[in-house]
């Protein structure tokens, strides 16, 4: 929860006093990462309900161990890394925060309050520069920056202050896996603990403690690893206690409930706070999923689906007072049983995604989107997640999602659960993506590798993304005769047991028949094209958007054999993956790779794409028609005056032939906009239909310029908005 708090004026002035150098260059606390979170806490495992509401209401005196801590971490700050106009406030806070820190005296909401103030002054930092691309790689296992393994499922990432902090479960089967991902471990759910990892970009991951562990005491004199299920959770920050609450979906003692542990820091040692069996409204004790969704006027909610038959989804606020109760839910889905229930927001829009109810597996996403502004409201009916077809999400379940707010954007990331018993689906336990919305709904992109600056929002493809989905035959989880992500093309066809370095599955192709993959897009340059085949002959061909073939021939193997195609010359646009068995044999394929291996080609002189800075698209970047230029394309609103505007500099002021690419695929006919130049209207144009969204022409006009900066807009004039636009030449 955030609000907007009072600095308490008395330790101001002592602050200000006592001037309290901010810029310090070591921290006042450190500690090693076994040994980060105070050593002191109070059990409130044999506390009453009462005596818990009355500690929250309490304005005495108050030892608060996790004020003193964010001080210190917030010491560390460098006043050069960040604008002058958001240090100013922050320093402010900070040395307030420090005098409450050091004064015996303060009371709990006094400490609270300090503790608000300074955590929203350090959310409001803004860097001085633009921040710096981090790759994310899937299908792999992740380690911390100590170079340990993170064990972290079913949990979520959260904000606070300018720091991200990543909470999950430690399975005891996380470890065998890890150990030896070859086969399944029915079973091995046992709780180990529930580590937290801090975070300042989302993909380098510091260790910072368990919060809570076997022996963490709860009700009733029993400790954690009693529990005879510990699983999905999220936390919420209460600005009446200064406390982070983990709400935790637990069976504890033969009751299904929500365990709420409660911390003073977000990395603190949390204590038992209070286990709530029943959510009003929904029809069973306990939740089958949930996660916790921070809206933007800070307030907390958590999103479950009832725990038998998992067939409603409910939103229930947080009690606003200490966050130690679930409020009455609301219901927002009924229909199928999912699970895996989530929510995120993207442009104004509430969404609640769900997978299949079926233990785990990994399924296309559902999403239920917000028919008002309120979470609580109405909701559409149920439909299935752009771009999680093709491989099951990439081989996931909904976990999470985390809302970036960038300079330049804002990026939604999924972040899918890969953890089926631990059992055989894939390498890693956690794939995150990146959402973009495309027309009126979101679009899931599925890429095992990309980068993600979390400064401006921004994100890109990474240079080692495979662009075949489903390539590893690991998304269906069961023998089927029609392989997700490939189309049969006759024959026999099947995924077999037993893939290339014992992993579970394989693609059998037979009968003289075939499988092919049609990519959607990929940028132009150099590819490889990589598989291991056993079995009898066959053949891969790879067509570009041309129609240009290239085939890599497979001779039969008794084994597993490694095959390669490199040199292949692709244009932007679609490309199509076939496989073919070349008799009656059976062809056995798996991890198929298609990856660039040449940088991107530079534009031309003179070329301006609409889709990288500084241009501005009034709508969304896309790449889901083919035969665009660099690496999208600008997709405006559908709205009079949804421009897309582009920044052009010249040596000297003269007559310049602009050439506008552009696709028109409506069937509404032309679509007219005026030709604005540094602020005048230059013109007017008329984008004509080009047949399909895939047909791209460049339509020319010659305009003045001036010596140096200048801004070309293309600013439509209708409800129509633009034609998709490619890029601008300047002849």
């Amino acid at each position: 929860m955030r609000y907007t708090t009072r600095v308490v004026s008395k330790y101001w002035k002592l602050a200000a006093a006592a001037l309290l150098s901010v810029s310090l260059a070591a921290p006042v606390w450190a500690g090693t990462a076994s040994a980060e979170a105070p050593a002191q806490q109070t059990s409130t495992a044999q506390t009453s309900t009462t005596e818990l509401q009355a500690q929250g209401a309490a304005a005495g005196p108050v030892a608060d161990r996790g004020l003193k801590y964010l001080v210190s971490e917030y010491e560390t700050r460098t006043p050069s890394k960040y604008t002058a106009g958001s240090w100013k406030p922050f320093a402010k806070a900070l040395r307030s925060a420090d005098a409450v820190a050091d004064d015996t005296s303060a009371t709990k909401p006094e400490v609270a309050e300090a503790k608000t103030a300074l955590m929203n002054a350090a959310g409001d930092l803004q860097a001085a520069d633009e921040g710096t691309f981090q790759t994310i790689t899937n299908n792999t296992f992740w380690n911390d920056t100590s170079g340990n393994p993170i064990y972290s499922q079913g949990g979520g990432v959260f904000k606070f202050g300018d720091t991200y902090y990543w909470y999950g479960v430690h399975y005891l089967g996380a470890e065998s896996y890890r150990a030896n991902p070859t086969r399944k471990y029915d079973g091995e759910v046992s709780f180990r603990s529930i580590p937290v990892y801090s975070s300042k970009d989302l993909v380098n991951w510091k260790f910072e403690n368990r919060v809570a562990t076997r022996s963490t005491p709860i009700q009733n004199g029993a400790t954690l690893g009693q529990a005879g299920w510990v699983g999905r959770l999220g936390i919420s920050y209460n600005e009446n206690t200064g406390k982070y609450v983990l709400a935790v979906q637990a069976y504890v003692g033969g009751g299904h409930g929500v365990l709420l542990l409660q911390g003073d820091s977000p990395t603190d040692t949390f204590d038992y706070g209070y286990f709530q069996t029943q959510i009003t409204n929904s029809p069973t004790t306990g939740t089958g999923d949930q996660t916790v969704f921070t809206d933007d006027d800070g307030k907390d909610y958590l999103i479950f689906s009832n725990r038998e038959g998992r067939s409603r989804g409910f939103v229930a606020k947080f009690r606003e007072s200490d966050s130690l109760r679930i409020e009455p839910g609301v219901e927002i889905r009924r229909g199928d049983g999912r699970e895996g229930n989530a929510m995120f927001k993207l442009d104004g829009k509430y969404y609640h995604a769900a997978s299949d109810l079926h233990g785990w597996n990994t399924s296309v996403n559902y999403v239920n989107e917000s028919t008002s502004s309120n979470v609580q409201g109405s909701y559409s009916s149920e439909y299935v997640f752009a771009g999680t077809e093709m491989d099951y999400s990439h081989v996931t379940q909904t976990g999470f999602f985390v809302t970036v707010k960038g300079t330049k954007q804002n990026t939604v990331i999924y972040a899918g659960d890969r953890w089926a018993d631990f059992a055989w689906n894939g390498i890693g336990y956690n794939q995150w993506v990146p959402i973009t919305k495309t027309g009126a709904r979101p679009q899931f992109h599925s890429v095992s590798q990309w980068q993600f600056n979390v400064t401006t929002g921004e994100w890109r493809v990474g240079p080692a993304n495979n662009y075949i989905l489903n390539p590893d035959i690991q998304a269906d989880r069961i023998i089927v005769s029609s392989v997700r992500g490939w189309r049969n093309l006759g024959g026999s066809v099947t995924n077999v047991n037993g893939g290339v370095n014992g992993s579970r599955f394989a693609l059998q192709v037979s009968n003289s028949g075939g499988v092919e993959q049609r990519i959607a897009s990929v940028p132009a340059g150099n590819y490889t094209l990589g598989l291991h085949a056993r079995g009898s002959a066959g053949q891969v061909v790879i067509t570009d958007a041309n129609g240009s073939q290239r085939t890599l021939n497979i001779p039969s193997s008794s084994g597993w054999a490694k095959r390669e195609l490199t040199g292949i010359q692709l244009p932007s646009g679609a490309a199509t993956v076939t496989v073919r068995a070349s008799g009656s044999g059976g062809v056995v394929v798996d991890q198929l790779s298609l990856v660039k291996t040449s940088p991107d080609t530079p534009p031309p002189p003179g070329r301006y794409e609409a889709e990288t800075a500084p241009a501005q698209c009034r709508g969304t970047i896309d790449s889901n028609q083919a035969g665009y230029s660099g690496s999208g394309f600008c997709n405006g609103d559908n709205a009079v005056g949804a421009f897309a505007e582009f920044t052009v500099n010249s040596e000297t002021a003269r007559t310049a032939t602009l050439g506008i690419r552009f696709a028109n695929g409506a069937t509404t006919g032309a679509r007219p906009a005026n030709l604005v130049v540094n602020g005048s209207t230059a013109g007017a144009l008329s984008f004509e239909s080009t047949g399909a969204w895939t047909t791209w022409t460049t339509k020319t006009v010659t305009v003045s310029l001036n010596a140096g900066s200048n801004t070309i807009r293309l600013d439509p004039t209708t409800a129509t908005g633009l034609p998709n636009v490619d890029y601008l030449d300047v002849g």
